[in-house]
């Protein structure tokens, strides 16, 4: 079955308004769709991005007028000045990664991914929060002790998954690869839709 890549990090408030979206065209396109959690920091230092902290007033004034209108547009909600954020986004990529992996029975690993950014986005949670992460994975049908179980075999693979993001020429999230074609950001899974329909 081919695959489709997506990069992502669980504190993006893109990947929060990305959704379900990315699952269902998979689904929709007999894909399997991988998660690979990215610790954001490390990717923009190799790639030549910069930390929401460290931008221009100007780039930050934008974002939130972007998030604001793209919220509406796609009908989700969102808080453009969550509690908690910015927060340790690392504890909460290893779950994503140790559900991905464990291959559980009835556990949603779509449900996870979507769960942990409306944790931070819409929920006023602190995702790097053991009782939040151990809630979300209930919620989405897996073992909370993932939480503990999981952890080193997480760090690994978040290491792993830089690597492999910059070699693939991933520099932000949301970002997709199937076969050769790259798409960056939630504004562009029209696209992604209309080049896995072309394809088929």
């Amino acid at each position: 079955m081919a695959v489709l890549d997506y990069y992502l990090t669980p504190l993006s408030p893109w990947v929060h308004l990305a959704g379900r979206r990315p699952a269902d065209l998979a689904a929709r396109h007999g894909l399997t769709l991988r998660y690979l959690p990215v610790d954001p920091a490390a990717l923009f230092a190799q790639t030549g991005g910069l930390m929401l902290s460290e931008r221009h007033e100007s780039r930050k004034a934008y974002r939130l007028q972007e998030l604001r209108r793209q919220s509406a547009k796609l009908g989700v909600p969102l808080n453009l000045h969550p509690r908690h954020f910015p927060t340790n986004p690392a504890p909460a990529a290893y779950a994503i990664i140790a559900a991905q992996d464990s291959g559980a029975e009835g556990g949603d690993i779509h449900t996870l991914v979507t769960g942990l950014s409306r944790a931070c986005w819409e929920e006023e949670r602190d995702v790097a929060d053991d009782g939040v992460i151990r809630g979300c994975l209930t919620a989405a049908g897996f073992d909370p002790g993932l939480a503990f179980s999981g952890m080193l075999q997480g760090a690994e693979t978040y290491q792993r998954n830089l690597a492999r993001a910059v070699e693939a020429g991933v520099f932000g999230f949301p970002f997709f690869i199937v076969g050769e074609e790259k798409f960056w950001g939630q504004d562009r899974i029209d696209d992604l839709a209309r080049h896995l329909d072309a394809a088929a």
